[in-house]
């Protein structure tokens, strides 16, 4: 099995962007835990990161070509307003989960929105940097 982690802007700087919301482990520690959760289940997984909207489409399409079994996507404030990332997990038809670390839902009214909804199969929200570990999980046992 092979599996795409994708993350969207700002998250390259946990640990440092508002630790109250995000938590205090940075984003290498992120990369290091998924890592060991793979080498634990003998699945390969890419884990990819831009603050671009454009990187992220491009990304998601190469997932065609990649042998890619499932995608874990956080597109972060794309979220609220990228059609295009929505257009491209619908268009790739590989089942994909949405994490979010924080809950967005007990946000601000904008954060409540997701393009991407729709065209997962399961969204992790509020359960910080772990939630990523519940997607991979849920993908695994598909």
């Amino acid at each position: 099995m092979k599996f795409l982690v994708i993350n969207g802007p700002n998250i390259n700087l946990l640990g440092i962007r508002e630790p109250d919301i995000y938590g205090t482990t940075t984003y290498p520690a992120l990369l290091s835990m998924i890592d060991n959760w793979a080498d634990d289940n003998n699945i390969t997984v890419e884990c990819f990161q831009s603050n671009h909207e454009g990187a992220i489409v491009d990304k998601i399409q190469s997932a065609l070509t990649e042998n890619i079994d499932g995608i874990v996507i956080n597109p972060a404030a794309y979220t609220h307003t990228s059609i295009a990332i929505r257009d491209a997990l619908r268009a790739v038809a590989i089942p994909a989960v949405e994490v979010h670390i924080s809950d967005i839902n007990g946000r601000e009214e904008f954060r409540h929105i997701s393009y991407v909804r729709d065209v997962c199969s399961e969204h992790i929200i509020g359960q910080g940097i772990e939630g990523y570990i519940t997607a991979l999980e849920f993908l695994k046992n598909l």
